[in-house]
């Protein structure tokens, strides 16, 4: 949770500099064509600041929590892989399964983009997207694995990952599209926005991988180990 902390405040930083003027020019859009305006209820300085910070870390801890016990269940058994590399692959594919597997399909939108009448809709098909992401990479691994002693682990990772790309994209071409971008939105500022997006995640998880990585190297690779015979620090 701490690495996942550490990797949110990278990501905080992305989201920053690189998402908030994004976020304020659709906000600027959507206003200029907006005839009523509700009560600010949030200032907007409060959100990008503090409201940003909390949503980014909060979802660094939670996630960082998670992917841990990931790693922790992984190693040793997805691989002869020492922790740091265990904790990337894990960083990696989380990146793909949660993120990027749905991002295909449902990008994510800036502010003005999407119709408040079908968030309902949007989120569920999104999370559909996200858990058949996760499944399907499952049951690729395990189809792997399977394979490997009739073709060898070359052509096993293949033709599991081969497998992976087919159902992902079968699935993204059976499950309804989803375009509401409004006419006269500029098609370079919705660019620019999940551009931002996937940097966010991008850094985030890579920070996570190096983050937890390193800690866990340190604590359970044999160097950091007493004499032998000796239970790991782990264990005491």
């Amino acid at each position: 949770m701490l690495a996942g902390l550490g990797a949110g405040v990278f990501a905080l930083l992305v989201a920053f500099f690189l998402g908030e003027p994004g976020v304020e020019d659709a906000i600027a859009f959507e206003e200029a064509g907006a005839h009523e305006h509700g009560a600010e209820l949030v200032s907007r300085t409060a959100q990008s600041t503090g409201g940003l910070a909390t949503g980014v870390l909060a979802f660094g801890v939670a996630f960082g929590g998670i992917a841990a016990l990931v790693c922790c269940f992984a190693l040793g058994r997805a691989g002869r892989f020492a922790p740091r590399t265990t904790a990337l692959l894990v960083s990696g594919a989380a990146l793909l399964c949660v993120y990027l597997v749905p991002f295909l399909k449902y990008p994510a939108n800036p502010p003005a983009v999407g119709d408040p009448g079908t968030i309902g809709k949007r989120t569920a098909l999104y999370f559909l997207m996200m858990l058949l992401g996760v499944v399907l990479a499952v049951a690729a691994v395990l189809c792997g694995r399977r394979l490997v002693p009739r073709l060898g682990t070359w052509y096993a990772t293949v033709a599991a990952g081969a497998f992976f790309v087919l159902a992902v994209g079968l699935a993204c071409a059976f499950l309804p599209a989803v375009d509401e971008v409004p006419e006269g939105f500029p098609a370079d500022l919705l660019w620019r926005f999940r551009v931002a997006a996937l940097a966010i995640q991008l850094t985030f998880w890579t920070a996570f991988g190096l983050l937890f990585g390193e800690a866990a190297q340190r604590l359970l690779s044999p160097g950091a180990r007493g004499a032998p015979g000796d239970p790991s620090p782990a264990v005491r």
